[in-house]
């Protein structure tokens, strides 16, 4: 059995870590209306959605909606996938982002990460540098095939944990022409070094052992342990960001049945190969343009600001939200810089 202070790990170092439904090929193409509309978000007469399939590298199915300016005059139109947050599926802020961006003139895509949502992979609610970069780039195979699309003006958005994914994407595949990672985590780096990098050698070690036994209970028992998420009810003494995440997922303003985060659990043993991978190895090797977006009040800014240090080139730039929290780059239009965001693709696509 896990012990107490791997429980208590995931508990106050991974809270971004927070049901199981697999995409049947007879939605694929389906068009989204009002009455089978199923996001958090209200739908705009603005854009046509349809849902979409596509594989990745690993053969795993992908499920996406696919966003179209309503109206738009036929010919190639600049696209972008968009993914995330960490633990959440794409009718919740991906999709926000990705009907607002189709509004103002993109294709855009948005999409459930393998293993979660509606996209395939077994088993169910497990995360990867590797698989979950490789993402990003699938949805660019998919976008780049498409007959309305400038396979040379595709950017992509990555939130929350899906921001570091995403510049871990832009270092790797030149397809990406411009990279938006809003209100980012590095997930490898908050899994191997606790937030504030207050873990160390020591912990990791710890770590790694009882992640390992619990491999082999998970083999013993034929079934996969699941780490803490967010809990059922709030005490009021958990910290301000645990409470903010609490208000997004577990109310009515952004519950959706399918989120991990909303209504599930990661997989304990899932934190592994994100302890011993770091995905921004290579972000100082970007040529292509970036854009970081936080927030002032975020207690996740550091990533953001820590990764834009290791980007080079004139061609990237930092944004501080003023007054923001992490979560309100979520769905907050208020706060969400969605003019920057078409002036940047705009320029760089």
């Amino acid at each position: 059995m896990i012990k107490s202070d791997l429980m208590k790990f995931f508990k106050l170092a991974l809270p971004a870590m927070f049901g199981i439904f697999m995409l049947t090929s007879n939605t694929s193409g389906a068009e989204m209306t009002t009455d089978n509309w199923d996001k958090i978000f209200a739908k705009s007469d603005k854009v046509d959605v349809k849902k979409v399939t596509f594989k990745n590298r690993y053969g795993i199915t992908l499920a996406g909606d696919l966003y179209i300016p309503a109206g738009k005059e036929r010919g190639k139109l600049p696209a972008i996938a968009v993914a995330g947050p960490f633990g959440a599926v794409k009718e919740q802020a991906s999709g926000f982002y990705a009907q607002t961006m189709a509004e103002r003139g993109f294709i855009t895509l948005a999409f459930d990460p393998s293993y979660t949502g509606e996209s395939g992979g077994e088993p169910r609610h497990v995360a990867s540098p590797d698989i979950n970069t490789e993402d990003f780039s699938a949805a660019v195979d998919f976008l780049s095939n498409r007959p309305d699309v400038d396979p040379e003006k595709i950017g992509i958005i990555g939130i929350c944990g899906f921001g570091g994914f995403a510049l871990n994407a832009a270092a790797n595949d030149p397809r990406i022409k411009a990279a938006v990672a809003s209100t980012m985590y590095d997930m490898t780096r908050v899994t191997a070094n606790g937030y504030f990098d207050s873990m160390g050698e020591k912990e990791r070690d710890e770590l790694r052992r009882q992640l390992n036994a619990q491999r082999t209970e998970d083999f013993k028992n034929g079934t996969y342990a699941k780490a803490p998420g967010l809990p059922e009810k709030l005490t009021g003494d958990e910290p301000q960001f645990v409470k903010d995440y609490w208000d997004y997922y577990k109310t009515p303003r952004g519950f959706h049945e399918r989120s991990i985060n909303s209504n599930g659990n990661w997989t304990v043993t899932s934190a592994l190969s994100l302890l011993n991978m770091p995905i921004l190895s290579y972000a100082g090797e970007i040529k292509n343009a970036v854009l970081i977006i936080h927030g002032e009040k975020a207690h996740s800014r550091y990533f953001g600001e820590d990764a834009f240090k290791k980007l080079k080139g004139d061609n990237k730039e930092l944004m501080i939200i003023p007054g923001a929290s992490h979560v309100d780059l979520y769905d907050n239009p208020e706060k969400i810089p969605f003019n920057k965001l078409e002036e940047f693709f705009n320029t760089n696509l």
